[in-house]
Protein backbone atom coordinates (compact mmCIF):
# COMPACT_ATOMS: atom_id res chain seq x y z
CA UNK A 1 0.00 0.00 0.00
CA UNK A 2 0.98 3.36 -0.90
CA UNK A 3 2.50 5.76 2.21
CA UNK A 4 -0.24 8.91 2.09
CA UNK A 5 1.97 12.32 2.72
CA UNK A 6 0.42 15.57 3.92
CA UNK A 7 2.62 18.68 2.69
CA UNK A 8 2.18 21.76 4.84
CA UNK A 9 4.06 24.61 3.49
CA UNK A 10 4.61 28.09 1.54
CA UNK A 11 6.86 30.82 0.42
CA UNK A 12 9.04 29.71 -2.89
CA UNK A 13 11.09 27.10 -0.26
CA UNK A 14 7.09 25.19 -0.12
CA UNK A 15 7.11 25.47 -3.74
CA UNK A 16 10.19 24.32 -4.02
CA UNK A 17 10.06 21.08 -2.16
CA UNK A 18 6.74 20.56 -2.93
CA UNK A 19 7.73 20.56 -5.98
CA UNK A 20 11.02 17.86 -5.67
CA UNK A 21 8.52 15.70 -3.38
CA UNK A 22 5.74 15.36 -6.18
CA UNK A 23 8.40 14.64 -8.50
CA UNK A 24 10.43 11.64 -5.80
CA UNK A 25 6.93 10.44 -4.57
CA UNK A 26 5.92 7.79 -8.01
CA UNK A 27 9.42 5.73 -7.26
CA UNK A 28 9.24 5.37 -3.97
CA UNK A 29 5.38 3.90 -3.47
CA UNK A 30 3.79 7.25 -1.80
CA UNK A 31 1.80 9.75 -3.11
CA UNK A 32 0.68 13.07 -2.10
CA UNK A 33 -2.87 13.13 -0.47
CA UNK A 34 -3.37 16.65 0.06
CA UNK A 35 -1.68 20.16 1.04
CA UNK A 36 -2.28 23.09 3.25
CA UNK A 37 -0.61 26.39 2.61
CA UNK A 38 -1.18 29.80 2.69
CA UNK A 39 -0.11 33.09 0.52
CA UNK A 40 2.61 34.72 1.86
CA UNK A 41 4.38 38.18 1.01
CA UNK A 42 7.37 36.70 -0.43
CA UNK A 43 5.43 34.41 -3.04
CA UNK A 44 5.05 35.88 -6.69
CA UNK A 45 5.13 35.05 -10.56
CA UNK A 46 3.70 31.93 -11.66
CA UNK A 47 5.19 29.25 -9.53
CA UNK A 48 2.99 29.07 -6.38
CA UNK A 49 1.88 25.96 -4.02
CA UNK A 50 -1.38 26.81 -5.35
CA UNK A 51 -0.92 26.65 -9.05
CA UNK A 52 1.40 23.65 -8.34
CA UNK A 53 -1.49 21.85 -6.50
CA UNK A 54 -4.07 23.10 -9.43
CA UNK A 55 -1.63 21.47 -12.12
CA UNK A 56 -1.23 18.11 -10.38
CA UNK A 57 -4.98 17.96 -8.71
CA UNK A 58 -4.05 17.49 -5.46
CA UNK A 59 -6.50 18.21 -2.59
CA UNK A 60 -5.63 21.88 -0.72
CA UNK A 61 -7.27 21.68 2.42
CA UNK A 62 -8.54 25.12 3.90
CA UNK A 63 -7.57 24.31 7.66
CA UNK A 64 -5.95 22.17 10.56
CA UNK A 65 -9.39 20.74 11.23
CA UNK A 66 -10.00 19.91 7.77
CA UNK A 67 -6.49 18.26 7.68
CA UNK A 68 -7.66 16.03 10.84
CA UNK A 69 -10.65 14.52 8.90
CA UNK A 70 -7.95 12.98 5.79
CA UNK A 71 -8.70 9.42 6.08
CA UNK A 72 -5.33 8.22 6.30
CA UNK A 73 -2.09 10.11 6.46
CA UNK A 74 1.22 8.29 6.91
CA UNK A 75 3.83 11.25 6.76
CA UNK A 76 3.65 15.31 7.09
CA UNK A 77 6.25 17.13 6.19
CA UNK A 78 6.02 20.58 6.95
CA UNK A 79 8.42 23.36 5.14
CA UNK A 80 7.90 27.09 6.16
CA UNK A 81 3.61 26.29 7.28
CA UNK A 82 2.38 29.14 9.39
CA UNK A 83 0.41 27.54 12.04
CA UNK A 84 1.58 25.65 15.06
CA UNK A 85 0.76 22.27 15.10
CA UNK A 86 -1.00 20.58 18.11
CA UNK A 87 -0.19 16.98 19.68
CA UNK A 88 -3.74 16.00 18.24
CA UNK A 89 -2.14 17.02 14.36
CA UNK A 90 0.79 15.29 15.10
CA UNK A 91 -0.45 11.80 15.66
CA UNK A 92 -2.57 12.24 12.69
CA UNK A 93 0.70 11.03 11.49
CA UNK A 94 0.64 7.31 12.04
CA UNK A 95 4.80 7.35 11.36
CA UNK A 96 6.73 10.44 11.22
CA UNK A 97 6.01 13.89 11.21
CA UNK A 98 8.81 16.58 9.99
CA UNK A 99 9.97 19.73 9.86
CA UNK A 100 12.15 21.78 7.35
CA UNK A 101 13.42 24.49 9.67
CA UNK A 102 15.91 26.89 8.08
CA UNK A 103 18.32 27.52 10.43
CA UNK A 104 21.15 25.32 12.78
CA UNK A 105 19.67 23.57 15.63
CA UNK A 106 19.29 23.52 18.29
CA UNK A 107 21.16 27.01 18.11
CA UNK A 108 18.70 29.30 16.45
CA UNK A 109 15.22 27.81 16.98
CA UNK A 110 12.00 29.67 16.29
CA UNK A 111 11.49 32.71 13.81
CA UNK A 112 13.77 35.20 11.87
CA UNK A 113 16.89 33.31 12.42
CA UNK A 114 18.72 34.65 9.62
CA UNK A 115 18.18 38.23 10.98
CA UNK A 116 19.98 37.09 14.61
CA UNK A 117 22.43 35.16 12.95
CA UNK A 118 24.04 38.20 11.84
CA UNK A 119 23.25 40.39 14.89
CA UNK A 120 24.94 37.47 16.92
CA UNK A 121 27.95 37.86 14.35
CA UNK A 122 27.63 34.12 13.74
CA UNK A 123 30.34 32.38 11.63
CA UNK A 124 28.31 29.28 10.78
CA UNK A 125 24.64 28.81 9.44
CA UNK A 126 22.77 25.98 8.33
CA UNK A 127 19.28 23.91 8.06
CA UNK A 128 17.78 21.28 9.59
CA UNK A 129 15.45 18.19 8.55
CA UNK A 130 14.05 17.42 12.53
CA UNK A 131 11.38 15.12 14.04
CA UNK A 132 7.81 17.64 15.19
CA UNK A 133 7.14 17.55 18.83
CA UNK A 134 5.06 20.51 20.45
CA UNK A 135 7.99 21.57 21.57
CA UNK A 136 8.60 24.65 18.53
CA UNK A 137 11.74 23.21 16.68
CA UNK A 138 12.70 21.29 19.59
CA UNK A 139 12.50 17.67 17.67
CA UNK A 140 14.97 15.33 17.40
CA UNK A 141 17.42 15.91 14.17
CA UNK A 142 17.18 13.88 11.36
CA UNK A 143 19.85 15.70 9.17
CA UNK A 144 21.16 18.70 8.58
CA UNK A 145 23.79 20.88 6.55
CA UNK A 146 25.80 23.90 7.44
CA UNK A 147 27.70 26.14 5.90
CA UNK A 148 30.13 29.50 6.43
CA UNK A 149 28.18 32.88 6.68
CA UNK A 150 30.18 35.45 4.17
CA UNK A 151 32.00 38.08 5.59
CA UNK A 152 29.51 41.34 5.74
CA UNK A 153 26.59 38.68 5.06
CA UNK A 154 22.90 40.65 4.65
CA UNK A 155 20.04 39.03 5.66
CA UNK A 156 18.64 38.33 2.44
CA UNK A 157 21.87 36.76 1.10
CA UNK A 158 21.90 34.70 4.09
CA UNK A 159 18.14 33.84 3.31
CA UNK A 160 19.35 33.02 0.07
CA UNK A 161 21.81 30.66 0.84
CA UNK A 162 19.76 28.96 2.80
CA UNK A 163 16.82 28.17 0.55
CA UNK A 164 19.15 26.81 -1.73
CA UNK A 165 20.97 24.29 1.31
CA UNK A 166 17.50 23.57 2.04
CA UNK A 167 16.00 22.76 -0.91
CA UNK A 168 19.35 20.43 -1.53
CA UNK A 169 19.07 18.69 2.18
CA UNK A 170 15.17 17.82 1.27
CA UNK A 171 16.65 16.67 -2.04
CA UNK A 172 19.12 14.37 -1.13
CA UNK A 173 17.32 12.91 1.63
CA UNK A 174 13.63 13.02 0.50
CA UNK A 175 13.44 9.19 -0.12
CA UNK A 176 15.59 8.27 3.57
CA UNK A 177 12.89 10.43 5.48
CA UNK A 178 9.63 8.69 2.88
CA UNK A 179 11.62 5.18 3.75
CA UNK A 180 12.36 5.88 7.44
CA UNK A 181 16.13 5.54 6.93
CA UNK A 182 17.37 7.52 9.62
CA UNK A 183 18.99 7.81 12.82
CA UNK A 184 17.91 10.65 15.51
CA UNK A 185 19.72 12.88 17.38
CA UNK A 186 18.03 14.78 20.44
CA UNK A 187 19.02 18.03 20.33
CA UNK A 188 19.50 17.91 24.33
CA UNK A 189 22.35 16.05 23.62
CA UNK A 190 23.86 18.67 21.37
CA UNK A 191 23.25 22.00 23.56
CA UNK A 192 26.33 21.80 25.78
CA UNK A 193 28.44 21.99 22.11
CA UNK A 194 26.20 24.34 20.13
CA UNK A 195 24.40 26.41 22.77
CA UNK A 196 20.86 27.07 21.86
CA UNK A 197 18.15 29.82 21.59
CA UNK A 198 14.80 30.67 20.88
CA UNK A 199 13.27 34.02 19.38
CA UNK A 200 9.67 34.84 19.08
CA UNK A 201 8.36 36.46 15.90
CA UNK A 202 8.04 40.05 17.41
CA UNK A 203 11.78 40.20 18.16
CA UNK A 204 12.71 41.41 14.77
CA UNK A 205 10.91 44.72 15.66
CA UNK A 206 13.36 45.51 18.87
CA UNK A 207 16.54 44.47 16.87
CA UNK A 208 15.10 46.78 14.12
CA UNK A 209 14.81 50.20 16.20
CA UNK A 210 19.31 51.32 16.19
CA UNK A 211 20.43 54.01 18.67
CA UNK A 212 22.88 56.25 16.57
CA UNK A 213 25.47 56.14 19.83
CA UNK A 214 26.06 52.28 19.24
CA UNK A 215 29.75 51.35 17.83
CA UNK A 216 29.65 51.19 14.17
CA UNK A 217 30.38 47.52 13.87
CA UNK A 218 26.83 47.01 15.81
CA UNK A 219 24.89 49.53 13.97
CA UNK A 220 26.24 47.44 10.66
CA UNK A 221 25.14 44.11 11.91
CA UNK A 222 22.16 45.35 12.62
CA UNK A 223 21.61 47.22 9.32
CA UNK A 224 22.18 43.86 7.40
CA UNK A 225 20.26 41.56 9.79
CA UNK A 226 17.04 43.87 9.36
CA UNK A 227 17.13 44.87 5.70
CA UNK A 228 15.06 43.21 3.92
CA UNK A 229 12.50 44.64 1.23
CA UNK A 230 9.29 44.32 1.21
CA UNK A 231 9.23 44.13 4.82
CA UNK A 232 9.77 47.69 7.21
CA UNK A 233 13.13 48.78 7.00
CA UNK A 234 15.65 49.26 10.26
CA UNK A 235 15.55 52.95 11.74
CA UNK A 236 16.59 55.06 14.63
CA UNK A 237 14.38 57.57 16.31
CA UNK A 238 15.07 61.17 15.47
CA UNK A 239 13.27 63.75 17.26
CA UNK A 240 10.52 61.35 17.96
CA UNK A 241 10.31 59.91 14.14
CA UNK A 242 11.60 57.44 12.46
CA UNK A 243 14.44 57.44 10.14
CA UNK A 244 14.54 54.90 8.02
CA UNK A 245 18.33 52.95 7.38
CA UNK A 246 19.47 51.34 4.64
CA UNK A 247 22.11 50.37 1.95
CA UNK A 248 23.22 51.53 -1.26
CA UNK A 249 21.59 49.19 -3.44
Amino acid sequence: MKKKIVFMGSKPIGYQCLKKLLETVPNLNAEVVGVLTTKNKLDAGEETIYKLCQQQEIPIYPSLKDYLEIPQVDIVISVQYHKILKQVHIDKAQEIAINLHMAPLPEYRGCNQFSFAIVDDAKVFGTTLHKMETAIDGGDILFESRFPIPADCRVKQLYDLTVQASVQLFEDNLANLIQANYQRTTQQSLEAERGSSYHFRHEINDIKQIDLSWPADKIDRHIRATHFPPFEPPYAMVNGKKVYLSFDF
